[in-house]
């Protein structure tokens, strides 16, 4: 068996079973070897009955004092029960919808059991418990992966000891004196420690020196990108005059926002392509920022081009940007895909003949007939709803490398943007435009719910709007949870049946979801039920009130995205997370929101809680995911990993030497998505 073996030719993997280990990203033993546990289970022997302690999972052996019962309680509920003994007490032992767990389970025989013990004394209970017989699948360390439907975790702790055969085949990418100074396991240690602990502080080496490894590549691999970018060349923006366009504007810009455009600007002078993150919160005043870049476009002879995620927000922008560039002489134009075909061609050849300076449109600007006479600035909206090739496919319409600009309303803390859009340089609007008023924010329980319906007519009765966010489409989803169709029918029906509902989910033709969220921005509905989907959404100034149901169930970042919704107008407005979850961390980190209106301190804290998974749900910005490090937990470990990486590049800054081969190869692996950085 070698790394490269397919997993379907291992013995009783069908064509059911390597489609399932498929959707799990596992084809060869390689993949196997390279799939971590998320978790792992003491199963340590206690020495008896009385020794286990309660309401945590425990290992413990005893015998079978008497035949299993099953019992039918009501239809679709079975019930089986027996008891188990040793000289120190008894647990009785129950299985639920299991009418043959007791069949293997003998009297008078021991077996292993695994799981947690609940009630005191002589009425001690487990609900089911695993079970085996002595001797069988005794290792203390348990790995636990994560799963999906037709794989095991038995499937999957068997498959890995068939890849532990390869283990000495996984090539080593951290040379010897790297591992001495950073006293770092070999990657066949660490691999064999990770998947087969011998014991707890093995498995913490194991998972240290793999950290280390995922931390190190990153940090290469980051660094050559910013060099491979300072290779490229681009048009300097020489001219930069930007007083007659400040003057001409109604306010005046922030300091923050004065310090984005300096930098901006600083970048665009060179040669070598800008590729800035603009960061900051809802309502900041980013396409300022973005306007001023495009008025220095225009000013050195280049057309700028604005990519948005949806044609709502691309037409937003557009009169935006109208709105904005009045005072000076830049001719603008939208390209989105629900254009007639006349006006879509018109565009296109204005863009292709340079009698447009800015285009504002959507993926339509990426398809095959959009050409551009000089492009040298791409600005894209919410960058990690476009991936890293979508940018680079609208920078390939340019004939050299155009500057990018990429604007983010997403708080991202400072060490996640770091590594996620590595290749960036980073600003930051880090203060709102003078007037705005912060929103107020509540936590309230389900049992408040006739005052919340009261607080809604009141606000609408004003004259504002209101949004009501629901984490479910329709009640085929999770069980319990609020769902969009459902409730907004009930809302409509029985709650406010003399308001205008609307309703909007991702489930919906775009025409229909466009159609509904036209009409909130016209004023024509009164009360929008949505699912998240509106979280890039239009500016609706008269929406005054954010009601976000299961409040629990959405990371920090994404409620302080969705209560930037509003608050856009000149009304005082209010957002009121419903949660009837008593989690104490849950409720602190729901009280966390109330408590700041400061974007990145939120995500610094979701950061802490949750983890980076939170900010991305899909892996779409084209970087290697990390499988171990954390990025909030493992500062240390990121600041140590990322000298170690400057050492070696200083030594070999292509990885050229023969020692860095494997480490060469291992890079290329983990950046395709990036194109190849190494040529």
């Amino acid at each position: 068996m070698t790394l490269d073996t397919p997993l379907k030719e291992l013995p009783g993997i069908g064509p059911a079973k390597e489609k399932a280990l498929e959707k799990l990203g596992l084809q060869t033993a390689a993949d196997l070897l390279s799939y971590f546990p998320r978790d792992y289970e003491d199963r340590h022997l206690y020495p008896n009955i009385a020794a286990l302690p309660l309401g945590v999972p425990v290992c413990f052996q005893a015998m079978v004092a008497e035949p299993f019962r099953t019992s039918y309680i009501r239809r679709g509920m079975v019930l089986t029960k027996g008891r188990v003994v040793d000289d120190s007490g008894q647990i009785e032992l129950t299985f639920f919808n299991l009418p043959y767990a007791g069949k293997g389970l003998y009297t008078g025989q021991t077996f292993t059991f695994y799981g947690v013990v609940t009630g005191e004394g002589q009425r001690r209970m487990m609900t089911h418990p695993e079970f085996h017989r002595p001797g069988e699948e005794e290792e203390e360390i348990r790995p636990v992966y994560p799963l999906t439907a037709g794989v095991s975790g038995r499937l999957m702790v068997k498959l890995q000891k068939q890849a532990a055969a390869c283990i000495e085949q996984v090539r080593e990418t951290l040379d010897e004196a790297l591992r001495k100074e950073h006293s770092l396991l070999s990657a066949q240690e660490a691999y064999r420690g990770i998947h087969f602990p011998s014991s707890w502080e093995n498995l913490e080496e194991a998972r240290h020196r793999l950290r280390f490894e995922e931390l190190f590549c990153l940090s290469l691999g980051l660094t050559l990108l910013r060099e491979k970018r300072e290779e490229q060349e681009a048009v300097p923006f020489s001219k930069q005059d930007l007083r007659p366009f400040f003057d001409a504007l109604p306010f005046a810009l922030t300091q923050a926002q004065l310090r984005c455009v300096q930098d901006a600007a600083e970048d665009l002078k060179k040669t070598v392509p800008m590729n800035r993150l603009l960061q900051g919160d809802v309502g900041s005043g980013k396409t300022v920022v973005a306007a001023a870049c495009a008025v220095l476009a225009y000013e050195n002879n280049c057309q700028a081009a604005l990519m948005a995620p949806t044609e709502l927000l691309a037409q937003q922008h557009f009169r935006t940007l109208t709105e904005l560039l009045s005072g000076t002489d830049l001719r603008l134009g939208l390209l989105t895909g629900s254009l007639p075909a006349a006006q879509k061609r018109a565009c296109q050849q204005a863009l292709e003949a340079g009698e447009i300076d800015l285009v504002i449109g959507t993926h339509a600007l990426l398809s095959g007939p959009v050409s551009f006479q000089r492009l040298g600035l791409v600005i894209t909206d919410e960058q990690h709803r476009f991936g890293v090739n979508q940018r680079s496919a609208l920078a390939a319409k340019s004939t050299g490398h155009p500057h990018v600009l990429v604007m983010s309303a997403t708080p991202i803390p400072r060490t996640l943007a770091l590594m996620i859009y590595g290749d960036l340089d980073l600003s930051v609007i880090d203060q709102l435009p003078p007037g705005r008023k912060p929103v107020e924010t509540y936590l309230v329980g389900q049992d408040k719910r006739a005052r919340l319906y009261q607080f809604i007519r009141k606000q609408i009765g004003l004259g504002r709007q209101a949004y009501l966010v629901c984490p479910a489409v329709s009640e085929e989803d999770p069980e319990g949870l609020k769902a969009a169709e459902q409730y907004g029918a009930e809302l409509q029906e029985r709650i406010f049946p003399d308001l205008r509902v609307g309703i909007v989910h991702g489930k919906q033709k775009p025409r229909d979801k466009q159609a509904v969220m036209e009409a909130f921005a016209k004023g024509e509905v009164d009360l929008l039920v949505a699912t998240t989907v509106i979280e890039v959404g239009v500016d609706v100034p008269n929406a005054s009130l954010m009601v976000v149901e299961d409040a629990d169930r959405f990371g920090l970042s994404q409620l302080h995205q969705l209560r930037g919704r509003v608050g856009r107008g000149d009304h005082q407005s209010y957002c009121v997370l419903v949660s009837g979850n008593r989690n104490p961390q849950t409720r602190q980190r729901l009280k966390a929101l109330c408590a700041s209106t400061d974007g990145f301190a939120i995500a610094e804290e979701d950061l802490k809680l949750r983890g980076p998974g939170d900010f991305f749900g899909a892996r779409q910005h084209g970087l290697p995911q990390l499988k171990l490090a954390s990025l909030a937990g493992d500062l240390r470990l990121l600041h140590q990993a990322q000298a170690a990486a400057a050492a070696v590049l200083k030594e070999d800054p292509g990885l050229s030497k023969p020692e860095h081969e494997a480490l060469h190869h291992r890079l290329a692996e983990l950046f395709r998505e990036s194109g190849d950085i190494f040529n």
